[in-house]
């Protein structure tokens, strides 16, 4: 596929090239042409104005009213082949630019669509032949209590699972339309040591740290949705840290400017390449290729995230960590 693509943008660019070296050669000798014509009818004009005894030699032609409108008028002439040349060569380039440009957002949605196709098939697959096995596991074998508790465990998991998964495909549709804040005043530190203490309970491996610099006013903002943003952006720091899950991630909360908070979530992952940064907050866009990806997701995390801040009238950023590893910024304005 993508040889194909390189083929015909060669091909497309090997006929515009031909186009503008073949308009550029028809404009030289359509100007010629026109020169040609001027010194023709200039030298006739001139034998038929000696005949008649209007004048007696070149000099008195080129002072003459009849001579400067002749040139006057072959001069609009030139001119307006070079400004239909300069029109021309104008419109084909931006022709081309626009082309181009609709050309690869087509195959950045083409690519994202597959993405997402491949990515929500697995995620779908995944915890249904779970929790299928595990029912077909109860149904055919007597298991020892603790044993069923456990299997009973796993299919709620991957039922949880795929309730957040369905749960996102919808606010994400409804991001689109009719998703409005419903904005209360906010305790965002309770509200994250919350999800913090849920998230430990269910990443046992990870490790969240929490601080925060002096007083925090409330926060006018939707609980839901902050929580979202928040459950988000530290689950894609464990997914993404490797080794198992095992993160240190730190949610730092402290005021910047006037009227603003501002949160960072840090994490010691393997980090996001930086022609990449811009394009993470898309709908469906991943970081890498799915068909060699092995982290879990469909590409709407970051994409719930920034809509949800903007929803905020907030900026989400992300820069590097050091040594290693990402931050996403995320300012808020209190009032």
């Amino acid at each position: 596929m993508e040889k194909q693509n390189i083929r015909i943008r060669l091909l497309s660019y090997l006929v515009i090239a031909y186009m503008i070296l073949a308009f550029f050669w028809w404009s030289i000798l359509l100007f010629n042409k026109n020169r040609d014509a001027f010194r023709a009818k200039s030298q006739l004009m001139k034998i038929e104005m000696i005949d008649e005894g209007t004048i007696n030699d070149t000099a008195q032609f080129l002072e003459s009213a009849q001579y400067a409108s002749l040139s006057k008028h072959y001069t609009r002439q030139e001119w307006m082949i070079v400004g239909e040349a300069i029109v021309f060569v104008i419109s084909l380039v931006l022709g081309v630019y626009f082309i181009n440009r609709g050309y690869n957002k087509e195959m950045v949605a083409s690519q994202q669509s597959r993405n997402f196709l491949l990515s929500i098939t697995h995620e779908l697959k995944s915890p249904i032949a779970s929790i299928r096995l595990v029912l077909e596991t109860l149904l055919k074998r007597e298991l020892p209590r603790e044993k069923t508790t456990q299997l009973q465990g796993n299919a709620l998991k991957e039922t949880e699972r795929l309730n957040t998964l369905v749960n996102n495909l919808l606010f994400s549709a409804k991001l689109e339309s009719t998703y409005h804040a419903n904005k209360e005043p906010l305790d965002l530190h309770e509200l994250l040591e919350e999800i913090i203490t849920k998230l430990s309970d269910k990443y046992p491996d990870a490790s969240f740290t929490f601080k925060q610099e002096g007083e925090m006013p409330y926060f006018q903002g939707d609980k839901m949705g902050m929580i979202s943003v928040a459950l988000n952006l530290l689950e894609n720091a464990v997914k993404y840290s490797g080794n198992g899950g095992k993160a240190n991630i730190e949610a730092h909360l402290s005021m910047q400017g006037e009227g603003q908070i501002k949160l960072e979530i840090k994490d010691q992952g393997v980090g996001i390449p930086e022609k990449e940064k811009k394009q993470i907050f898309q709908k469906f866009y991943r970081v890498g290729n799915e068909d060699t990806r092995t982290a879990k997701g469909t590409g709407l995390g970051l994409y719930i995230v920034d809509q949800i801040v903007r929803a905020h009238s907030g900026r989400i950023s992300v820069h590097d960590n050091v040594p290693r590893g990402s931050v996403f910024e995320i300012l808020l304005p209190i009032a």
